[in-house]
């Protein structure tokens, strides 16, 4: 028993190191978007806030989804690293069960790990979307969120009702951090 714990014990160090949100405890189940159609959740989201990750570092954060094939979402994010380049990645969201086709898979080429979910809590599609991911280890559990909008920025009504998505997850809102979609700094997205 007690190498396991010294086991969990490492694995939680690392990983809070790497500045991922570690808890405590199995992965909740919320509920996700009903009726989820993927047709109309294609084309750009700007990132709003993200629950802080290891492999995101930059700002101006954008999600570009295009259709690919029946259950199979295109993924293309970019973002502003402090020097001044973009980084960018491709990859693909695949629906796991067709029943639930808001409960996604995401991997990413240049990644070799096993597909992380991506779940969608809450989407009109056209003003926010909500996204949650959650992964156990063991006695922990590794949470991801970002909230998302067609527009860089979101009103502070449908940020609110976002946040009381989240809070009834169990996610709380005030670890999230806000991106900086500021026109002059992320003009280099744009050139």
């Amino acid at each position: 028993m007690k190498a396991m714990q010294v086991i969990a014990l490492t694995l939680l160090c690392a990983l809070a190191a790497s500045a991922q949100i570690i808890r405590f405890g199995k992965c909740p189940k919320p509920p996700v978007q009903a009726n989820f159609d993927s047709s109309r959740y294609v084309g750009k989201w700007y990132e709003i806030q993200k629950l802080p990750t290891q492999f995101q570092k930059g700002e101006c954060g954008t999600a570009t989804y295009s259709p690919k094939s029946p259950g199979v979402i295109g993924v293309f994010n970019r973002e502003l690293l402090d020097d001044g380049t973009i980084n960018s990645i491709v990859g693909s969201a695949k629906v796991k069960n067709p029943s639930e086709p808001a409960k996604l898979e995401v991997s990413f080429a240049d990644i070799p790990s096993p597909p992380g979910p991506y779940w969608v809590l809450s989407s009109d599609y056209e003003t926010h979307s909500l996204v949650y991911g959650c992964t156990d280890f063991g006695l922990f559990r590794m949470e991801l969120a970002w909230i998302l909008s067609r527009e860089p920025t979101m009103s502070a009504e449908t940020l609110q009702r976002v946040h009381s998505i989240l809070s009834a997850a169990g996610v709380n809102p005030e670890r999230m951090v806000t991106t900086n979609h500021d026109e002059t700094y992320c003009a280099p997205m744009f050139e």
